[in-house]
C-alpha cells in the first residue's frame, strides 16, 4: 500500500516527491538550498551528477510506502530505467524556509 504524494506531511518532501515523479528537474531544484548535500548508501555523492543519473536521465519514480519524523523520514519503493525497483529509504533536512539542505538515501 502506498501513500498518495498529497497526503505527504511535510510540504517540503511532497513538493520534492512530486517533483521527482513529474519529472521536473527544476521544479527540483527549487526546492534545494544553493548549498544542499546529498548521500547514497552513507557515501557524499556531487549532488548534480546523482540526480541526473539517478533521477531524471533514467526516470526515476517514487512510491512512498512509510513515512515517520513528521514526514522527514520516507521508506519508498524508488524505481529507474537503469536499476530497476528497490525498496529504499530516505531522510530528509528542511530549513525553517521549507527548502531542502540534505537529503540522504540508501537501501532499505
Amino acid at each position: 500500500m502506498t501513500i498518495q504524494t498529497g497526503k505527504l506531511t511535510d510540504p517540503a518532501v511532497r513538493a520534492f516527491v512530486s517533483a521527482v515523479n513529474a519529472h521536473d528537474e527544476s521544479g527540483f531544484k527549487e526546492l534545494l538550498t544553493p548549498d544542499a548535500t546529498m548521500s547514497d548508501d552513507g557515501s557524499d555523492r556531487d549532488l548534480d551528477q546523482w540526480i541526473d543519473r539517478e533521477i531524471f536521465a533514467s526516470r526515476g519514480h517514487m512510491d512512498v510506502v512509510k513515512e515517520s519524523n513528521a514526514g522527514r523520514d520516507l521508506v519508498v519503493d524508488y524505481r529507474n530505467d537503469t536499476w530497476g525497483e528497490m525498496r529504499t529509504r530516505w531522510h530528509f533536512d528542511i530549513t525553517d524556509d521549507g527548502h531542502i539542505s540534505r537529503f540522504e538515501t540508501g537501501q532499505a
